[in-house]
């Protein structure tokens, strides 16, 4: 069964940085593609980040390229999204999900299987 479980939300100043983690387990991934979302209140949820497991290419939402960078520890099964410059609209809960294909066309949500149960990111002077 696959797990994804995220860790490292929280509340930080404008301007400030977060680690998110995803620990990813029950399968292999090999051919996976692992990405993040995030949904703020009253908003549709969107893509922020993709990177293909065994090849490490990744994809970035406009809003945050620059400022986030995706990475991922294959032997520790862990993805992690660095969020750096953080602004008052990058607050939402994030999720972190999975999917086989291509990090080309990774950026539509309904195109994930695996979905962790997402983190709090805050933030706000």
């Amino acid at each position: 069964q696959v797990q994804l479980v995220e860790s490292g939300g929280g509340a930080v100043q404008p301007g400030h940085s977060l680690r998110l983690s995803c620990a990813a387990s029950g399968r292999s991934f090999s051919g996976y593609v692992m990405g993040w979302f995030r949904q703020a209140p009253g908003k549709e949820r969107e893509f922020v980040a993709a990177i293909g497991w065994i090849t490490g290419r990744t994809n970035y939402a406009d809003s945050v390229k620059g400022r986030f960078t995706v990475s991922r520890d294959i032997p520790k099964n862990t993805v992690v999204l660095q969020m750096n410059s953080l602004k008052p609209e990058d607050t939402a809960v994030y999720y972190c999900a999975s999917k086989y294909g291509l990090v080309s066309t990774a950026t539509s949500g309904r195109d994930y299987g695996y979905w962790g149960q997402g983190t709090q990111v805050t933030v706000s002077s």
